[in-house]
């Protein structure tokens, strides 16, 4: 597991309150075993028109978000069904973090198992980064995780830096790299093996 402490990215800025996992990954696509190829299908009813064109007016189409890495979301972000698709489906989209008012608990716990932070932010910096990103679309977004800080880089936009918010458990295992549940199994065979030895239960096993 790699540790996450800075990325930089384009921005995809969705505003639109209340997204909720059916919008992100259709139900008619969770029927794939593989973990693979859900990125073609990430907010598909949104995406395309009923002739299969790609829908002009959708903010992930349009060309400044190209590319994107980072979304910029409003409040209930993945709200709805618990499905782990959706979370997958943004990955294999390219997305590798998002910013919002706020995130579905679920939903926020199964992008971290993927290494993918929800950071939230006040509404009024959210509307702030919204607009710098209009009036500089294309430009690109540092996000420093430690020190919970997200800055444009561009010449276009004044005030440029705005901080954002996790939790001190989700920010730990993200920056130390500790992020999948596995892992963390993994790295603390030690402690397992005494607190199994401890249980009358899972002697002999």
């Amino acid at each position: 597991m790699q540790p996450f402490t800075t990325h930089t990215g384009v921005v995809a800025a969705l505003d639109r309150a209340n997204v909720d996992t059916d919008q992100i990954i259709p139900k008619q696509f969770l029927k794939r075993i593989e973990r693979t190829g859900f990125g073609q299908f990430l907010f598909c009813d949104w995406r395309f028109l009923a002739d299969g064109s790609a829908n002009p007016d959708f903010e992930l189409n349009r060309p400044a978000a190209a590319g994107a890495s980072i979304l910029l979301a409003r409040r209930n972000f993945g709200c709805g069904s618990s499905r782990e698709h959706a979370p997958q489906s943004l990955m294999r989209r390219g997305i590798r973090a998002l910013i919002g008012e706020s995130f579905a608990e679920i939903f926020f716990g199964n992008c971290l198992a993927l290494g993918i932070p929800c950071l939230s932010a006040e509404p009024d910096t959210v509307r702030a980064l919204q607009e710098a990103i209009a009036a500089d679309p294309g430009a690109e977004l540092l996000l420093d995780l430690e020190a919970l800080e997200v800055e444009l880089e561009s010449e276009f936009v004044g005030a440029n830096r705005w901080r954002v918010h996790l939790d001190p458990g989700p920010h730990q295992m993200l920056v130390s790299g500790q992020w999948d549940g596995t892992g963390q199994l993994l790295a603390n065979g030690v402690e397992l093996d005494r607190t199994m030895g401890s249980l009358p239960y899972l002697r002999g096993f």
